[in-house]
């Protein structure tokens, strides 16, 4: 773009698509981005369920602050033109009969909307234990909003870590939750399915997806194995952690109170994609590992339980990568090699130091002079 050049919408659809997500939301700080995103993307509804979750998802979302969550999906920007959030159930100012109006209306324009999922899908007994809406006087489950929803909508957002199942498919699972990609899979809907996974996700993951979404389609968003943006969720935790050094030089945390590396400690960094530790949360304020916390990786599919305990101070000596690599992501390994090289390289180096540790101490203790035995008699 030359200098001085006013930004026009084709310049912007070529320097957007694709690229919002990868540049942090860099781009939402452009002079006049707003009326040109809101005037790009004014034609596509979103309509956000809410199944088994807590609405952590929702809370931390609408806490977008670069841009607020209302210039993405609420506020007319441009007169008469904005992305339309037409349902959601925790923020719409409509309820009962009029709300399930406006999104069966929205539902019409099949492939032309975004259908965003917060939260696991009950699917024991047909999915009775957790309903949104009535038609007829007889409720209607998630379940089956999720699936004709979903089987219509241009692409779906199945956002935090409940959408892949979560803390309600968490054992026993009585309500027999799952996440929505297999719930569509399953039934063989083919619509895209991105996940946003996080407990509770950032919004800029949200934020900077949708956008990219809409204007230059799902195509512009690189995902890996795991159907999770790469721009947010491309390189390990444990590789931008601030305590790595303590890591390399074999010094590790026994307790919370220490500065240390958590590895010892249960920390789920070497086997978590995310940009938690560059991204930060609170507006660069803080994260799980800067609040003394070891990361418990709840970006990973089958959290809590393939991941948990959470903290657990175990010796590096007793740690091989199939006792302490949850089997989901073992499963991945196939997919992505450079993971078994990452977390091999981790118990390797880690185990190098604490020997290296022990190697000194017994040397201490043999340079150490012997007491005297005492005669005996």
């Amino acid at each position: 773009m030359a200098r001085g050049r006013e930004l026009t919408r084709r310049d912007f659809l070529k320097l957007t698509a694709g690229s919002t997500a990868a540049m942090g939301l860099f781009l939402l700080k452009f002079p006049n981005f707003e009326k040109l995103f809101a005037a790009s993307v004014a034609e596509v509804p979103v309509i956000w369920l809410q199944a088994g979750s807590c609405t952590g998802c929702s809370v931390s979302v609408l806490n977008s602050l670069s841009p607020r969550i209302q210039d993405v999906l609420v506020n007319q920007v441009v007169p008469g033109k904005h992305v339309s959030l037409r349902f959601h159930p925790t923020v719409m100012a409509a309820s009962g009969d009029v709300a399930l109006k406006a999104m069966d209306d929205t539902a019409k324009k099949k492939g032309g909307y975004v259908l965003v999922v917060e939260g696991a899908v009950s699917t024991k007994d047909n999915g009775i234990y957790c309903e949104i809406g009535e038609r007829n006087g007889q409720g209607v489950t998630a379940l089956d909003q999720v699936v004709a929803l979903g089987r219509d909508a241009m692409a779906v957002i199945a956002l935090g870590t409940c959408a892949y199942g979560g803390i309600p498919a968490a054992a026993p699972n009585p309500t027999g939750c799952k996440g929505t990609g297999a719930i569509l899979s399953e039934r063989g809907i083919k619509t895209p399915v991105v996940n946003l996974p996080g407990c509770p996700p950032h919004p800029d993951w949200f934020v900077g997806t949708v956008a990219t979404v809409l204007i230059g389609g799902l195509g512009a968003v690189s995902l890996d194995s795991m159907g999770r943006p790469t721009a947010f969720y491309e390189k390990l935790i444990h590789d931008n952690c601030p305590r790595r050094g303590y890591f390399d030089q074999g010094k590790f945390a026994q307790r919370r109170s220490e500065p240390y590396c958590m590895f010892e400690m249960g920390c789920k960094g070497p086997v978590t994609y995310s940009d938690c530790p560059t991204r930060m949360w609170n507006s660069g304020t803080n994260w799980c590992v800067g609040a003394s916390s070891p990361c418990i990786g709840c970006c990973n599919p089958g959290f809590p339980d393939k991941v948990a305990p959470f903290i657990k101070v175990e010796k590096l000596a007793a740690l091989t990568p199939p006792s302490w690599l949850p089997p989901m992501e073992k499963q991945a390994l196939g997919m992505n090699p450079g993971l078994a090289a990452g977390i091999g390289a981790v118990v390797g180096v880690a185990a190098g130091a604490t020997a290296l540790a022990v190697a000194k101490n017994n040397a201490k203790s043999e340079a150490k002079p012997k007491p005297k035995e005492k005669p005996e008699g």
